[in-house]
């Protein structure tokens, strides 16, 4: 079972997608996500979004992602973080702050 050194090597940080576009590869519907968390080129995710997103809507979009686990491919694409979001009936609401903070800033 997991304890709390397991969930204190994750980061939970706050990141601005600066490109999104579908992952064709992914076996369900997916977008392919550049997010600039505060490094010096953006993680990458893979995120089921498209029920409540378009693309063209998420550029400059803060997001809240999880860091610290390996790297894994989603239909070819390499997934750096996990982006959280809440789970309704209309498909996923994505986490966010109430105002714009600098990429890479922690959740605490």
């Amino acid at each position: 079972m997991p304890d709390m050194n397991d969930f204190e090597s994750l980061g939970i940080r706050v990141g601005t997608i600066v490109n999104a576009e579908h992952n064709t590869g992914a076996r369900e519907s997916a977008y392919r996500l550049w997010i600039d968390i505060g490094g010096e080129a953006p993680a990458q995710s893979s995120a089921k979004i498209t029920a409540r997103y378009e693309p063209e809507d998420l550029i400059d979009r803060q997001v809240v992602v999880v860091t610290g686990f390996g790297a894994i491919r989603v239909g070819g694409f390499r997934s750096d973080v996990l982006v959280l979001g809440v789970v309704t009936r209309d498909g996923v609401v994505l986490l966010r702050p109430d105002d714009e903070v600098p990429p890479g800033s922690s959740v605490s």
